[in-house]
């Protein structure tokens, strides 16, 4: 499934690594490494792992250069 979005609006409340990809423009495989990375703001759900939107964005803004 591949997944579009226009605006930060569109995002999910939970976004799993494909739509994190989608958003970010990157690969599955940088974001599956962006997930299992120290300080990325993933949620273990079972073997899972999610990304709260709120978190995201954040996470964006606090990683993205002046």
């Amino acid at each position: 499934m591949e997944y579009q979005y226009k605006s930060t609006e569109e995002l999910p409340p939970f976004l799993n690594a494909s739509q994190v990809a989608a958003y970010l423009g990157l690969s599955l495989s940088n974001i599956y490494t962006l997930m299992h990375s120290q300080g990325f703001p993933t949620l273990a759900v079972g073997k899972r792992k999610i990304v709260e939107k709120k978190k995201l964005l954040q996470w964006i803004e606090e990683n993205t250069a002046k």
